[in-house]
């Protein structure tokens, strides 16, 4: 649909669409997940910023961009919209490859200001000012983090003219005070109001400072009758709160902000799962779901293995409860952590901070220094906007604070933005930094433990979903710093596995002995201090070892491997990595996009049955 169209609509029929989309992003993420209480709450916003501005030339800028559904079937993909998070399907996110209407990659929190800057300074360069504005979304969850500040502090100050729309779908920041609060917000961003107080401001100037204080406290009073107070202070227009969900208003609203021609905050107060009944106000739950039945909203998935998660929250929670010294930290992931269950029992010992990785890494210090041992529960994609934090707060200091890794590894659906590729590498540069991973379950379990007891920091990481090899196929032994352990310790060749790479390598191991090779398997168990002994005992066994590891190769754990032996040990060794190759991961059911790298199971055998002709 182009904006042609839509403009060509009176209210009532950019209601209908509106209907119309939502009906759309109810059937297809029903049927292959993703995230819908957020992008049906704001699919009127979507629609009204469509009739308003041209995406075609406006950059439309959305924060996280997991809201913008609407966006994508307003601009030409409507039919392609069935594959959505499919792999070679479309995004869950905005994606400029594909689609020239998605102004930027998003998947992160709170970038949309910072890009929105950007956008306007390089508007300003070009002369276009007048012509084209950059248009944010973001969510009043994002506004949690410090990035957002930094970026509003500098468009206030400079001026450059930009329209954020903020989405309160929670009433977090401010609730309405009723009609007078709606129409003073309104009246004081018309053109009137505007011209009125530039000509005062202007005048004040002769008058004597004593008349100019009075007015100026008379302004700032009336200011104060609004929730856009802390706004206006960083020199930022504000207009709100507005009905989210009233078409015919944001029109008027985004029309009034657009003529200003600058910095303007638009209010917007919204409802998570418009329009779908079941998942209408907050919901946790239905912030990203998988496969569910429409009519009852009940989930499709059926069930399995355990978590690693849960797993690890289990046993973090078991040692809570015996131990008062333990505490934790999340950043806006409660539930996708585990660590829910941990701050409703333990609501003085366990916190959510929102969106703020940094300060989340960094308040823990002070803890581990007092005494306790802090747990920074955190997806490895999220870990990567703390990593100053975790050098310069915890390892400088050498402090015990733990990182509890989630989602360690290929992630699936949600693609680039969120794959867990890079930990291993970045973290294991640290100095005073140990890093180890389990195998299975139980050895989570003991990783849990090892790590409440280690004495300085430490990160263990585990993957979404199940791990990749079954409890009870090698019995669970304890963590010794630095220590590997044996699978299976006879056979031609050596297979190496580090953390769910392990269940992958005994998987191929299986594969190899039904094709008559037999394979050795070694459980690295830690990277970094790395068991230098075992691996080079292992040199005048195996002339050949295959890794196993879900990262990168670059600084991964071949790379390790290959770093901690003796210059003479690597001439008598051939090291092949099954670690991911330099190049961002796309979205797609995991086992898809695994065989799409040559990592499936089959494939990794083939490779090997191929390396050992060679």
């Amino acid at each position: 649909m182009t904006r042609e169209e839509i403009r060509t609509m009176s209210v009532s029929e950019l209601e209908e669409l509106a209907g119309k989309i939502r009906e759309r992003i109810l059937d297809v993420v029903s049927r292959n997940g993703g995230h819908l209480s957020s992008t049906l709450g704001a699919t009127d916003l979507i629609v009204a910023m469509h009739y308003v501005f041209d995406a075609s030339k406006d950059p439309f800028i959305f924060d996280v961009s997991h809201q913008a559904y609407a966006h994508k079937l307003l601009t030409g993909r409507w039919d392609a919209f069935d594959t959505l998070r499919k792999f070679d399907g479309i995004s869950g996110y905005t994606k400029p490859s594909e689609s020239p209407y998605d102004y930027y990659i998003a998947g992160h929190s709170s970038t949309s200001v910072s890009l929105a800057v950007g956008a306007a300074k390089a508007i300003r360069l070009r002369g276009e000012e007048g012509e084209r504005i950059p248009v944010v979304m973001i969510g009043d969850g994002a506004m949690s983090a410090g990035m957002v500040y930094e970026a509003l502090n500098e468009l206030g100050d400079r001026k450059y003219p930009a329209i954020i729309v903020l989405n309160d779908n929670e009433m977090s920041i401010a609730k309405p005070i009723g009609a007078i609060s709606r129409i003073l917000s309104q009246a004081m961003a018309s053109p009137f109001y505007q011209r009125f107080k530039e000509k005062t401001e202007q005048m004040l100037e002769h008058f004597p400072e004593s008349a100019r204080y009075m007015a100026k406290r008379m302004e700032e009073g009336m200011r104060m009758i609004t929730p856009g107070i802390l706004f206006e202070e960083m020199g930022l227009e504000y207009i709100g709160p507005v009905d989210g969900h009233n078409i015919e208003q944001l029109i008027e609203t985004f029309q009034m902000a657009r003529e200003l021609q600058k910095p303007v905050i638009v209010h917007a107060q919204t409802t998570k799962g418009k329009g779908y009944k079941i998942a209408e106000g907050y919901y946790e739950h239905w912030h990203g779901v998988g496969p569910f039945d429409k009519e009852s909203g009940r989930s499709l998935k059926k069930g399995g293995a355990p978590s690693a998660t849960k797993i690890f929250s289990d046993k973090l929670y078991e040692l809570a409860s015996k131990d008062e010294k333990i505490v934790g930290v999340t950043a806006a992931m409660p539930s996708g952590t585990g660590m829910k269950q941990l701050m409703e029992k333990f609501p003085d010992r366990f916190w959510d901070v929102g969106i703020a990785e940094q300060h989340a890494v960094t308040s823990m210090g002070p803890l581990a220094k007092e005494g306790y041992k802090p747990f920074v529960a955190i997806y490895s994609t999220f870990l990567q906007r703390g990593y100053d934090q975790v050098i310069h707060d915890i390892a400088l200091m050498n402090l015990p604070v733990a990182f509890a890794i989630d989602r360690a590894g290929i992630v699936g659906e949600d693609g680039e933005t969120h794959q867990g590729a890079f930990d291993i590498s970045y973290l294991r540069t640290v100095p005073n930094m140990t890093l180890f991973a389990p195998r299975d379950d139980a050895t989570l379990e003991e990783a849990v433990e090892f790590a409440a007891e280690f004495p300085t920091p430490c990160a263990f990481r585990y993957p979404r979903g199940a791990m990749a090899l079954e409890r009870g196929r090698y019995p669970a032994t304890p963590f010794e710093k630095g220590r590997a352990e044996y699978l299976e310790s006879d056979g031609e060749i050596l297979l190496i596995g580090y953390g769910n790479g392990v269940g992958r390598a005994v998987r191929v191991a299986d594969l190899l002995k039904e094709r008559g090779v037999s394979a050795a398997v070694l459980d690295l168990r830690f990277v970094k201090p790395i068991d230098r002994e075992t691996l080079e005992a292992a040199v005048t066994r195996y002339e050949k070892w295959f890794v196993f590891s879900d990262g990168v190769k670059m600084g991964g754990v071949a790379a390790a491997i290959a770093e901690a032996l003796m210059p003479s040990s690597l001439r008598k060794t051939e090291i092949f990595s099954f670690e991911y190759d330099d190049r961002f991961i796309p979205h797609g059911r995991t086992d898809l996009v695994e065989a799409s790298m040559g990592l499936s199971p089959d494939r990794l055998t083939e490779r090997i049955l191929e390396a050992l002709q060679a």
